[in-house]
């Protein structure tokens, strides 16, 4: 054998080694999207705050997002952005990391920050009653979560699963009757 079909068998096999280095590096970064899509969630959306819509900051206090982690392991939440898209109204997690298993609720008024109620310290309303979109996206600007709600047969209808839940109630948590405020699963 010649020294250069030796030194062409040694390029070769570098280069398949790179390659499968570089797809092996590759992997945990789809896998660690797949699984925040998985595991964090928007949960509930109090969108309509109960009672009349005063303004008072009880009043924006309750209208909530609620995003639960479904993993054993926590997340940090730091750089996440909770919107709403149709105005785009943004919240931004700030030193954030939400435990296994654990739900933090995002409240629209002002407050004081714990491991379980969050504060946007706005001092107006976020969600539209009607219809609207909740998103959430990782620190990364990648799609985690999102929930729509509004009449049905339009374009807002929840990105999940169509119809009524085993209790008659639909996407917004009514029953038949219309009575209810909160999206449930």
């Amino acid at each position: 054998m010649t020294s250069s079909s030796v030194t062409a068998r040694r390029l070769a096999a570098a280069a398949l080694a790179a390659g499968a280095l570089v797809g092996a590096a590759a992997l945990p970064a789809t896998a660690a999207d797949r699984s925040y899509r998985e595991n964090v969630e928007i949960s509930r959306v109090q969108y309509d705050s109960p009672g009349w819509d005063n303004g008072s900051n009880r009043s924006l206090n309750n209208e909530w997002v609620e995003i639960t982690n479904n993993s054993r392991h926590r997340v940090n939440l730091d750089g996440w952005r909770l919107t709403e898209d149709r105005r785009g109204i943004t919240y931004t997690f700030r030193r954030f990391v939400l435990g296994g298993h654990e739900t933090v609720r995002v409240h629209t008024g002002v407050g004081r920050d714990t491991a379980d109620d969050l504060f946007q310290d706005r001092r107006d309303y976020v969600w539209d009653n009607r219809r609207d979109t909740a998103t959430l996206r990782n620190d990364e600007r990648r799609f985690v979560d999102s929930v729509t709600w509004g009449p049905r047969g339009q374009r807002w209808d929840d990105n999940r699963d169509h119809g009524r839940d085993h209790q008659g109630r639909d996407h917004e948590g009514r029953d038949h009757h219309g009575r209810g405020h909160d999206h449930r699963r």
